[in-house]
């Protein structure tokens, strides 16, 4: 089994603009795939607003406060904004394994270890994409969502953890096509966490996200 080199890890600060993002990411994997960049994980944070996936009903943009991107990734509508960490993971699986179903699954898992380390007990929901947790009403909630899309085997997009988002602003969508659950975040749950424990949480949780993807030859 083939060794790989850690991918490259980088932490925007303050608020970086989605479409430059996409941009950036998009010529990341052009890059990766003609062997001309590594492996890269992404850190940042973006302005409010909206993305939409290849599977997006307009019926669940209920109110489109903000803008609204398509994504070009899988799923539905999501919210991003200030106080979510989202995580642009960018692999490339014909070196880690060509199963997006196993990789979804690792990176769900990634995202739980790590809330794990903060002390948030988070799960998998059968039939629901995402990271699921109970609130402090005790009901079943989405701290954290996934969305990738994978071209030419090297992956974009990844996931976003909702650490201090404003709340209110998801209900100007249907969260991920899912309108019978709410949506919650660390400092909902009066976990003190911030972005550097959270940073720091997901570094920890890395090598066995990595090693849950099997390199091959």
């Amino acid at each position: 089994m083939t060794m790989l080199p850690t991918p490259e890890w980088h932490v925007s600060p303050g608020l970086t603009d989605y479409a430059a993002a996409l941009a950036d990411m998009e010529e990341r994997a052009a890059a990766m795939h003609a062997g001309n960049a590594g492996e890269r994980i992404w850190l940042l944070e973006h302005p409010p607003l909206y993305t939409a996936g290849t599977s997006a009903d307009p019926a669940e943009l209920l109110d489109p406060r903000f803008p609204v991107f398509d994504a070009g990734r899988g799923g539905r509508y999501t919210y991003h904004g200030p106080g979510q960490r989202v995580g642009y993971v960018q692999l490339d699986l014909t070196r880690r394994g060509r199963d997006v179903r196993a990789y979804v699954s690792a990176l769900e898992g990634w995202v739980i270890d790590a809330l794990g380390l903060l002390g948030v007990e988070a799960r998998r929901a059968e039939g629901r994409i995402g990271i699921w947790t109970d609130d402090e009403h005790g009901r079943e909630a989405k701290i954290g969502a996934i969305g990738v899309r994978v071209k030419r085997w090297i992956t974009l997009h990844g996931f976003s953890l909702n650490v201090t988002p404003d709340l209110a602003h998801f209900t100007g969508i249907v969260p991920c096509g899912i309108a019978e659950f709410p949506v919650t975040s660390l400092a909902a749950l009066g976990n003190p966490a911030t972005f550097a424990d959270v940073d720091r949480a997901l570094a920890d949780a890395l090598p066995a996200f990595l090693d849950k993807l099997r390199a091959s030859d």
